[in-house]
């Protein structure tokens, strides 16, 4: 199934689309990848999920990949005798590990690690930012704080500290169990949350041995301080803006999404822009204007893929939130101005062999009509160092590895295929002829363009480009 677009759309599932008819519906609609949400269900709502996702790709014959998002750590507050308190703008307010319940002065936090970052000046969001603490006071237990801005406030609210790296690791032990079970059901990619250093990549890598492809969620202004290294040590990124928004001012927020999206770029690896993007969608079938160009900027910018969260795994209109999501793009991707964009900001290519053959295919696509740049590619590298180029024609990624061709379904322009394995220049350009013809690129007569590596299936030899007629 050809779809006539470059960016692509991930879909998160849950009790609105977990029948098989829903999740098929979805992917016919337009989703590329399906999220599967740890921080909610059972492994067995998941199992169940994952195995109709695998049926609809058997039915249709695209790779399709699956993300598993992982919870990640959430700090909350203990809770309130009487369940909930006011809090006044201008008051004190102390936070300790005292785990009696709480009232109107004070609280108890069951995370000590909070309170070893603390320190005067650093600033305390509960409850999604509605309330906001300065730290006035602290020590190894406790911490006094001004309430800058009050109100409502009850059991277990969420706590984020802004202004420090906390002593955590963005693995949890329900993170551990819930990795090891993804990687074992046969998760494409892997979401780690709550990252905040480049250490915190380090040890999801080495838990997943390669298994799944592993992705960094930036949702703490920490790790945007060493966004270069956590960028290298990822395979692809996640710009989660909510909670971004929630540690950061908002208007801050859009600058650093282009910024995340450039660094990405860069490197060649795919980055998802997530969160909020069709959320009036949940209770009602159209967008609001200012979605709609909030997702339209996404694609402007050159992401690699929008996502759906509650839009599609809870809302009242899953489907019509792919279908927007799929117009949207189409309708950028058709204005002549989107070509400069992405054009404009073109990086420049490492002295590498890959990258040299990678810059050459954009530049003959440019010059030629080719109906579609083909790559061969055993471990998706040299997918992926063609996607950093985006070229105008669309990329058709042949991988003897099924579980590479699902992964290079999150990456713009690529059209992923699984074919068998191929030992010589003459089977990579038939092979790559009947894709072209078979999924729809080309005609007979058309020119295609082809990259592939030699020796064949050793990853990373990107070293040929020859162009042949479908």
């Amino acid at each position: 199934m050809k779809r006539n677009r470059k960016a692509k759309i991930v879909a998160t599932l849950g009790p609105a689309s977990s029948t098989p008819d829903a999740i098929r519906a979805l992917f016919n609609a337009g989703a590329d990848v399906f999220r599967f949400n740890f921080s909610h269900g059972a492994h067995e709502d998941h199992q169940r999920r994952y195995d109709i996702v695998r049926e609809v790709e058997r039915e249709t014959g695209r790779p399709i990949a699956v993300l598993a998002d992982l919870q990640g750590p959430k700090l909350r507050l203990g809770t309130f005798a009487e369940g909930k308190v006011a809090l006044p703008t201008g008051g004190a307010f102390r936070l300790d590990g005292d785990p009696s319940p709480g009232d109107a002065s004070r609280v108890g936090i069951p995370h000590p690690e909070v309170f070893a970052a603390l320190k005067p000046g650093v600033q305390l969001l509960l409850d999604d930012g509605k309330i906001r603490l300065l730290v006035e006071a602290c020590g190894a237990g406790a911490a006094d704080t001004r309430i800058v801005a009050g109100g409502a406030l009850s059991d277990r609210k969420g706590v984020s500290v802004v202004g420090a790296v906390l002593p955590l690791s963005a693995l949890t032990e329900k993170d551990r169990i819930d990795l090891a079970f993804a990687l074992e059901m046969g998760a494409d990619w892997v979401a780690l949350s709550f990252v905040q250093r480049p250490e915190d990549m380090v040890e999801v890598r080495q838990l997943a041995e390669g298994r799944a492809a592993v992705m960094a969620k930036l949702e703490k202004p920490s790790a945007i301080d060493c966004l270069e290294d956590i960028v290298r040590l990822s395979d692809g990124l996640m710009v989660a803006r909510g909670d971004l928004g929630v540690e950061m001012r908002p208007e801050q927020v859009p600058v650093i999404q282009r910024r995340i999206l450039r660094e990405c770029r860069k490197a060649g690896k795919p980055v998802i822009v997530a969160t909020q993007m069709l959320e009036s969608m949940i209770t009602a079938p159209t967008p609001t204007r200012a979605e709609a160009s909030d997702v339209a900027t996404a694609v402007y910018d050159g992401a690699d893929a929008v996502m759906l969260s509650a839009e599609s795994a809870a809302g009242q209109f899953p489907v019509e939130a792919v279908e927007m999501m799929d117009a949207i793009i189409r309708e950028v991707e058709k204005d002549p101005y989107s070509r400069l964009v992405l054009d404009a900001a073109h990086p420049e290519p490492a002295p590498t062999m890959p990258d040299a053959i990678c810059c050459a295919l954009r530049r003959v696509v440019a010059l030629l009509d080719i109906a579609a740049a083909v790559t061969y590619t055993t471990s998706g590298s040299t997918s992926l160092r063609a996607a950093r180029e985006r070229p105008a024609a669309p990329i058709l990624s042949m991988s003897p590895n099924p579980e590479v061709a699902r992964r290079m379904a999150l990456v713009w322009g690529v059209h992923s295929v699984s074919i068998g394995k191929v030992d010589s220049l003459d089977e990579v350009v038939e092979s790559a002829r009947k894709a072209a013809r078979d999924e729809g690129f080309a005609a007979p007569g058309n020119i295609i363009a082809i990259t592939a590596g030699t020796p064949f299936n050793v990853p990373g030899t990107t070293d040929l480009l020859k162009l042949a007629v479908a």
